[in-house]
């Protein structure tokens, strides 16, 4: 009874997997080439049955519609399998154009001839036959052009699908390697403020473990997804903040100013640690006096506003931010242009005090590129 139970188990543990493998196979039977060519003869089968003459007569009516349907395919799978291939794909076209015409001329009165000995009952009907082996060589004429046409147009959507889904791969590729670049300049700056204060056996020292092994988290797992709530983002901002507040003391002077509604936005993670980075490496950390960085966050239902200013190093250290950008500001325009093309707008400019940041990121809507 116990093996009986266990056996049941399995198999019902089986069945959704059974189920999932079977609706894969419909579904890769109904979307795949062979069933739309399949559909494709049936409906055009019975449309000759349609315009089969009605001579009261099924077998007579079958036997004809599928005389006619042989030949078709035969003409249309010539196109498909050795005309288009061999010429039109090569661009030989008029070649292509000669050739379909004359084996055209070749098969017309083929069929003609077939359907002259179906008829051998009804003369009246061998006598239209033919008489109109023109219109008969036209209709053959419109069916294979017709199966060129599809048959370019199913290879340029083909091409278009390959192509998007490389584009994709392509993107998810760099933003990896992109994003990878990020998290080994953060984690080195950060083991540097802790090695610091280590030496100092500052008490502070365990508080910004703690702090770095909760950003860690976010970068090494909720950082992953596509998006993130604004709301994390904003969390490792200030715990980012405290940290180099821990570091640094009452020498710098650091501000987080937000506005506006955040709830139930996202956004692609990790945007906006690059210029923060940027602020402390080229301008606290080089700065002998007072020194500050001044940042706010705002959103509203359109749009996603983000500015950050400080102060420029001391005049011995002094810089530009053409110095300053290395490889955070050549990954975050990069990012952008991937994540957000044509819905971002980066403006980075410096006066004879501050360097100066703002970001703004929209939800939907284009705006005209200015980064």
């Amino acid at each position: 009874m116990r093996r009986l139970k266990k056996n049941i188990y399995l198999y019902a543990m089986q069945k959704p997997s059974r189920r999932n493998r079977w609706l894969s196979y419909v579904y890769d039977l109904v979307t795949g080439r062979t069933f739309s060519h399949v559909a494709w003869w049936v409906i055009f089968f019975l449309f000759l049955l349609i315009i089969t003459p009605d001579r009261n007569d099924f077998w007579f009516t079958i036997t004809h519609a599928l005389l006619l349907l042989v030949f078709y395919m035969g003409i249309v799978y010539f196109n498909l399998i050795y005309l288009i291939p061999e010429y039109l794909s090569k661009k030989k076209i008029f070649r292509y154009l000669l050739l379909l015409l004359l084996s055209l001329l070749i098969a017309t009165p083929i069929r003609t001839f077939l359907l002259y000995l179906k008829f051998r009952k009804y003369p009246e009907l061998q006598m239209e036959v033919l008489e109109s082996q023109f219109e008969h060589y036209i209709f053959s004429l419109i069916i294979v052009s017709a199966s060129t046409i599809l048959k370019i147009v199913s290879d340029w959507l083909r091409q278009q699908r390959e192509m998007r889904d490389l584009r994709t791969q392509t993107m998810q590729s760099e933003l990896s390697f992109l994003r990878s670049q990020i998290n080994p300049h953060f984690l080195f700056n950060t083991l540097n403020s802790l090695y610091a204060l280590s030496l100092k056996k500052d008490d502070k020292a365990p508080d910004i473990v703690l702090q770095l092994s909760d950003m860690m988290r976010y970068m090494l797992y909720e950082s992953n997804e596509e998006k993130v709530p604004i709301e994390k983002e904003i969390a490792y901002i200030k715990n980012y903040l405290e940290l180099e507040k821990l570091r640094h003391g009452p020498n710098v002077k650091i501000e987080f100013g937000l506005g506006g509604d955040f709830s139930g936005l996202k956004i692609r993670p990790l945007l906006f640690l690059p210029f923060i980075e940027n602020c402390f490496k080229h301008g606290v950390n080089k700065t002998l006096e007072l020194s500050y960085v001044i940042m706010k966050l705002e959103a509203d239902d359109s749009k996603i506003e983000f500015s950050i200013k400080n102060n420029k190093p001391t005049d011995d250290l002094k810089t530009t931010f053409d110095e300053v950008g290395g490889i955070g500001l050549q990954n975050i325009r990069r990012r952008l242009k991937l994540l957000y093309p044509g819905r971002h707008h980066l403006e980075i400019r410096e006066t004879e005090e501050e360097f100066i940041v703002n970001l703004t990121l929209l939800h939907g809507q284009s705006i005209k590129q200015k980064s």
